[in-house]
């Protein structure tokens, strides 16, 4: 058996596979789906207990709404949740597609197992070993000890670009003064009357949300923005029940098939400007549980329909928007969002909007396209000149701060993985380094 020395231990393989996916997340899963479906012999190193990433541990229950052409991997998914008996889309929920955390998690899972891939949870990348521009290996700590695990080809699905980084390859993280987007900590709390709660908001003229028939809603309000519900807010904040920077973002959306339960993608934690500081994620993350608290005794107290409630849990994942994007062989630029760019060796299409939960200037809405137009994201953007058998995707790729605000959505990633899998499939086949392959354009023509 290959043993390795590493810090002064012999480590010995846990095995060897064509190609090692590092995180199970939204791009991850996507890309084990259609790599094991290709015929590579797949492995997940996931550091998590379930497929999903922040879809499943941050409960980021909906897809954004995406109108281009999606692949095979996005409406596998959607067919298999509808298969649970989860209302996905109607006309009374938005033009989303809503799962919970648990049906995302299931559906990963089944059809990644299906294809032939094979996970290795509660296990953590700690290390790469590279020799001559290559990986050859990665050091995980499990819950029996450290093991290597080799293969062909490294897809770094981490979301931290924690592969990337490790084996060499240059990253940027954050705007022009080094801020990263906020990050989140949401929650779900069940017991709500739904109908009262919506009587309410309507009856006060607030119409952010346009859904006012069936037992889906949706809320919102943010600090200084003219928002319906604000003065409530704002006389919690003046009763000594919230303060003011539980205020700066507020949101909640119905869980599909679960009558009465919220999922509140908040709150904003707005001193957490530098997502990469291990330190100020932990401070931020406990001052989040006593926002939670705040937020729920308010709502409670306050808020019509809200009498009864109670908290469900709080997310077991923070919800980072944007840390690092490597420095690829490309880098996808506003001007290609503007200019709608299209690339020979397009691997997705994208048309979310930039959208910027500025830890600075607040919520940042630019340049939304209408329905029809789209940009193209090349293959060049997840490959770099470091690492020739490296491979990185997810919110991870490379783009400037901005454009990445609009490429983080998950039908987008699903789509990014669904690509990226059967990219390594095909260049494993023609024995070419993922860094050396050039495929040609993979989306759907025009």
């Amino acid at each position: 058996m290959q043993t390795y020395n590493y810090a002064g231990r012999e480590v010995s393989s846990y095995g060897r596979y064509d190609t090692v996916i590092v995180g199970g997340g939204t791009a991850g899963s996507s890309a084990g789906i259609s790599c094991a479906r290709g015929g590579n012999s797949t492995l997940i190193i996931e550091k998590g207990l379930y497929l999903g990433g922040a879809a499943v541990g941050a409960l980021v229950t909906p897809m954004m709404e995406s109108f281009v052409p999606h692949d095979e991997n996005f409406h596998l998914i959607e067919k298999r949740l509808i298969s649970y008996g989860v209302p996905t889309r109607s006309k009374q929920m938005s033009e989303y597609v809503w799962s919970t955390p648990e049906s995302k998690s299931r559906a990963l899972e089944e059809l990644y197992l299906e294809s032939g891939g094979e996970i290795l949870y509660d296990a953590t990348v700690v290390d790469c070993i590279v020799d001559r521009n290559r990986i050859i290996a990665v050091i995980v700590l499990t819950s029996g000890g450290f093991v290597a695990v080799e293969a062909e080809q490294f897809v770094d699905a981490s979301g931290d670009a924690w592969l990337s980084r490790m084996s060499g390859v240059p990253v940027a993280h954050g705007d022009d003064q080094g801020n990263d987007q906020m990050s989140s900590l949401r929650f779900e709390m069940g017991g709500i009357d739904v109908e009262k709660y919506r009587d309410y908001c309507l009856s006060i003229d607030d119409h952010f949300s346009p859904l006012v028939e069936g037992p889906f809603w949706e809320s919102a309000m943010v600090a200084g923005k003219s928002f319906k519900l604000e003065p409530l807010f704002r006389k919690g904040v003046e009763d000594g029940v919230l303060k003011e920077r539980d205020l700066v973002y507020y949101q909640c959306f119905s869980i599909p098939g679960q009558p009465g339960c919220m999922s509140f993608n908040c709150p904003h934690l707005v001193e957490l400007k530098d997502n990469t500081d291990p330190k100020m994620r932990s401070v931020e993350v406990t001052e989040a549980h006593r926002m939670i608290d705040r937020l729920v005794r308010f709502l409670k107290r306050c808020m019509p329909g809200f009498e009864d409630s109670y908290l469900i849990r709080s997310a077991s994942a923070l919800g980072v928007r944007e840390s690092y994007r490597i420095k690829g062989k490309y880098t996808l630029t506003e001007n290609d969002y503007i200019g709608r760019a299209r690339f020979d060796d397009a691997v997705a299409r994208a048309d979310w909007y930039i959208d910027v939960h500025s830890a600075t200037d607040g919520l940042v809405h630019m340049d939304k396209f209408n329905k029809g137009e789209y940009y193209e994201i090349p293959y060049r953007c997840l490959v770099n000149d470091y690492v020739l058998n490296l491979m990185t995707i997810g919110r991870c790729i490379s783009t400037t701060f901005l454009v990445q605000a609009s490429i983080r959505i998950q039908p987008t990633l699903i789509d990014l993985g669904d690509a990226a899998g059967r990219a390594c499939a095909v260049a494993l086949g023609e024995k070419v380094d993922l860094a050396e392959y050039r495929p040609s354009k993979v989306v759907q023509v025009d």
